[in-house]
């Protein structure tokens, strides 16, 4: 690679913007601009304006490039990740016509529910797509705009998810990759490209579609001079094809075909994720059958209620949220969002198995372990869509990477050690999707292979923890609830 370069990987997530000014020898991070989004709506509703991400984005670049002191002639290249299954519907002029819906919107369960019947079950889904439809993927969405605000979905002129629209912006391309088209509903991992039948059955004119590129880390164009203005960077640079967020921290990982495969993460934020890629094309209804940004799979299963969901019960019970022990006979299931894996759209938050002697230690305690036993359960699905079987001890005695805020935090560190009894990795490399991102920027930008790129870079050393044996009573405990409750108290039949 040209000594003395930099590459911008950007991570527009849900709540801000990151973009990280990497060396694209080394991987040396060098800054990290920061700006915020804003969200808003209630009950089920979560909606962006996506104009907030753009003016995000050049607030990010224009701190990392002072905090870095990068000359901008040294940038070679640029990348967006960004947030999963946002649907932005936009007029001719590139206008969003509305704020985007947003993954963890969960309006649109009803409609998820009908287009999963109309096309013939869960399995009918998966064959095609990877995934069956849920209230988080766009199709859903779309769907539940044509019948909500027909008018809006009648005058959109083009159909994006949030890292398309800000891809557009950079390049003047309407262009996705097949990692966050596979995240719509209306792209079949099977294929390779979008499913004819499913846009019809959607009412989605293919003509709104963007083209979908070969892999995040494809050179789709450059950057334009109205771009290069706004961000203070030259004109022309390497501007990626870009990914979603779950695919982006996979490269910054090292996982795909030029790094590991079929070694589980467990993602702890907002939501928590579980995921690996993979050779093995993954059709299980409890997953999301993703593609890779490189050209692999990438299943993954996404809890809407992790990190947030369990602060929310220590600001209740006036604790610190590292002020928290075991559960006892105390089951707390936070699903205070409802709920995609299980899929419980309609589900609040359960509480049993209080005790005169219950703390409110062991309350908190009891909803880490609520949120930790949900997204491992989710974990032994991916291993099984992998073509591995989790009671294998081999496969059980495989590290799990841990990621995400709560990879910071005590507690959740050593919930999940406790409940899985499998050692952990805590990476040493900070910002993994902004990471990821300056990955398939170097990919754009020089030709190689993006997952490569990631694996040979030197992000610091990761930390290896012990496995401690597995607190099985907890596990059958939480676990038990969940299948009787899920049902009559939870609001719905579980199916992941």
């Amino acid at each position: 690679m040209p000594p003395h370069t930099v590459v911008i990987g950007v991570d527009s997530s849900t709540q801000s913007t990151k973009a990280a000014f990497t060396d694209t020898a080394t991987g040396r991070l060098l800054a990290v601009g920061r700006a915020p989004h804003v969200v808003t709506g209630e009950g089920g509703a979560r909606e962006s304006d996506p104009e907030v991400w753009w003016r995000a984005l050049r607030d990010a670049v224009a701190a990392g490039l002072k905090e870095s002191g990068t000359a901008p002639a040294d940038v070679i290249g640029i990348a967006v990740a960004g947030q999963q299954h946002g649907l932005v519907v936009l007029d001719a002029g590139g206008r969003p016509l509305r704020p985007a819906l947003l993954w963890n919107d969960t309006r649109s369960a009803p409609q998820a529910a009908a287009l999963t019947a109309a096309l013939g079950g869960p399995d009918a889904w998966t064959a095609r797509t990877g995934s069956v439809p849920v209230a988080a993927m766009t199709a859903s969405k779309w769907q539940w705009l044509r019948e909500n605000e027909p008018e809006t979905a009648e005058a959109a002129a083009a159909v994006r998810l949030p890292h398309d629209f800000l891809t557009e912006r950079l390049s003047g391309r309407a262009v996705t990759d097949p990692g966050d088209a596979s995240g719509t509903c209306w792209y079949s991992t099977a294929t390779g490209s979008y499913d004819p039948e499913l846009l019809a059955l959607i009412g989605l004119d293919p003509a709104l579609l963007p083209e979908v590129a070969p892999s995040g880390g494809a050179r789709v164009g450059s950057l334009t001079d109205a771009a290069a203005e706004a961000l203070g960077l030259p004109a022309g640079i390497a501007v990626a094809a870009g990914t979603g967020d779950n695919m982006s921290a996979a490269v910054g990982l090292g996982l795909g075909g030029a790094g590991l495969l079929d070694h589980p993460v467990l993602s702890l934020g907002t939501s928590g994720t579980v995921f690996a890629a993979s050779r093995t094309r993954p059709a299980s209804a409890a997953l999301s059958g993703f593609a890779a940004a490189d050209g692999t799979y990438l299943p993954l299963a996404c809890t809407l209620n992790c990190t947030l969901a369990v602060d929310k019960v220590a600001a209740l019970l006036g604790l610190d949220r590292d002020d928290a022990v075991p559960g006892g006979e105390a089951v707390l299931l936070p699903y205070l969002d409802g709920e995609r894996t299980p899929d419980l759209p309609t589900a609040a938050g359960l509480l049993t198995g209080l005790r005169h002697d219950t703390t409110p230690r062991q309350l908190l305690g009891a909803a880490y372990e609520g949120a930790v036993v949900t997204v491992l359960r989710a974990l032994d699905e991916l291993s099984r869509a992998c073509g591995l079987d989790p009671a294998d001890p081999e496969v059980a005695a495989r590290p799990l990477r841990l990621i995400g805020g709560g990879a910071q935090g005590r507690v959740w560190v050593e919930t999940v050690r406790r409940l899985s009894g499998r050692p952990v990795i805590v990476p040493g490399a900070g910002e993994l999707v902004a990471l990821g991102a300056a990955a398939l920027a170097a990919s754009a930008a020089t030709g190689a292979d993006p997952v490569a790129v990631a694996a040979g870079w030197d992000t610091g050393a990761d930390l290896l923890l012990e496995a401690v044996e597995r607190d099985l009573t907890a596990w059958e405990r939480v676990g038990s609830v969940l299948e009787r409750a899920a049902g009559p108290l939870l609001g719905g039949d579980r199916t992941g």
